[in-house]
């Protein structure tokens, strides 16, 4: 597979589970709390037949040492796409920056940060790529 070709898979990707985040968001609108919209957003994922992985451990290795503090991304999407959910006022430059930390650690190359707590989602959702 090309570089350009696996590019396009991942962009299919992002636009699949940014359509899923828009479906939750359009039944739920903003306002709950982070848990809800992962829960409901899974169970939108799976209906596109789409695997996930929910709170994984990214482990951090420091000088040939892996050391366990608790880093968890909320989703990984087919074993390619991070996503990071937030429910907060603002997005701030410490979202992304988590988003691109959690995407180093763990060894793939693109994320979502998607934000709940907006009256329109595609206003909350910035794609990440490393």
């Amino acid at each position: 597979m090309t570089n350009e070709t696996a590019r396009a898979h991942k962009d299919a990707l992002t636009g699949q589970i940014i359509g899923a985040g828009i479906e939750v968001h359009r039944q739920l609108g903003p306002g709950l709390l982070e848990s809800a919209y992962r829960e409901c957003l899974c169970h939108e994922l799976r209906l596109c037949g789409l695997t996930l992985e929910r709170e994984r451990i990214v482990p951090l290795i420091y000088k040939g040492v892996r050391v366990d503090v608790g880093y968890r991304a909320d989703l990984i999407v087919n074993h390619r796409v991070i996503v990071e959910l937030k429910c907060v006022e603002r997005l701030a430059s410490i979202h992304t920056t988590q988003v691109v930390t959690y995407l180093r650690l763990s060894g793939l190359h693109v994320g979502l940060l998607m934000n709940f707590h907006v009256p329109f989602l595609r206003d909350g959702v910035v794609r990440v790529v490393l």
